[in-house]
């Protein structure tokens, strides 16, 4: 279980997350919704190290997360596709995987998993990434990640500016991992696809925590949304 206990970080003097506390079980997706500069992805940042805990602490397990310096969180077993993707452009889709599988030292038999969840990508594996589609690298960036072999996976808007047929391909093997146990955290601005994917959502606010929930009962109650992620 990923778990955030109380973390407080920022830029510099910019303090952007307040006591934050969150959990992620394993096999449950946790969707983190709030307004632009609420601090979701400073949170995801926080998680990989990336960014410097001013409080608090990050426990993966029983392992605690927050004293690893940034490049031993992913050997740790958390994945992390930020937006923008951050692809290796110039190397090919198989070089991308294979940077993925040193971090962790996973052998062919991972790779071969990954690629039956993304088959477009052993159709693509001696093309270079920039040559790629948007779809198709979000597609790679997330295969990377899973390369790693994470038991936390986490995942910035992951579907934005896909066409529809890609989202749907991305958010089958989201679901597909979630019933291999991997807990996944999301930020994903468009709140009705998260209804139909989440298990629980967790808003914030101004860096702080606010209503945690299933998604069932913001179903039930979306005045919240509107609350937190309104305009």
């Amino acid at each position: 279980m990923l778990r955030l206990d109380r973390i407080s970080a920022g830029y510099g003097r910019a303090q952007v997350l307040r006591d934050l506390s969150l959990e992620v079980k394993p096999g449950e997706i946790l969707c983190l919704l709030g307004r632009n500069g609420a601090g979701k992805s400073t949170t995801m940042r926080a998680i990989m190290g990336l960014v410097p805990l001013v409080s608090g602490t990050i426990w993966l397990g029983d392992e605690r997360l927050s004293d690893l310096p940034a490049h031993e969180v992913p050997r740790a077993g958390v994945g992390y596709v930020p937006q923008g993707r951050r692809l290796f452009a110039d190397l090919t889709v198989a070089q991308n995987l294979e940077i993925g599988l040193m971090a962790r030292q996973s052998g062919p038999e991972v790779r071969a998993e990954v690629l039956t969840r993304f088959p477009r990508l052993r159709e693509r594996l001696g093309q270079k990434a920039q040559t790629l589609s948007g779809g198709e690298q979000q597609m790679l960036a997330m295969a990377r990640a899973l390369c790693l072999r994470p038991q936390v996976l986490l995942l910035d808007e992951p579907t934005e500016g896909l066409q529809p047929s890609m989202i749907a391909a991305i958010r089958d093997v989201i679901v597909g991992l979630r019933e291999a146990g991997v807990a996944v955290l999301l930020v994903e601005q468009r709140v009705d696809a998260v209804l139909d994917l989440a298990d629980r959502v967790a808003f914030l606010e101004n860096g702080s925590g606010g209503a945690v929930m299933t998604a069932d009962d913001l179903r039930a109650n979306r005045s919240l949304v509107d609350r937190y992620v309104g305009v």
